[in-house]
């Protein structure tokens, strides 16, 4: 996802989109374990959608 997205979407929605990140990496990760993940890569992207999440949500929470 792109920063800009991210910083449209209200707190509620990013918190929600934090969890399914989060549970899609564990997904990932059981795969890359079986050996059935197609792309390595994926779960790089996954990481960083997390830490943009986690990023905005912190700029949010020392605003107020």
């Amino acid at each position: 996802m792109r920063p800009k997205e991210l910083r449209e979407m209200p707190v509620a929605e990013l918190q929600a989109k934090l969890q399914e990140l989060r549970e899609r990496l564990v997904a990932l990760r059981l795969k890359k374990r079986v050996g059935g993940l197609e792309s390595p890569a994926l779960l790089r992207a996954t990481r960083r959608d997390i830490a943009r999440v986690l990023t905005i949500l912190k700029e949010r929470q020392e605003k107020k």
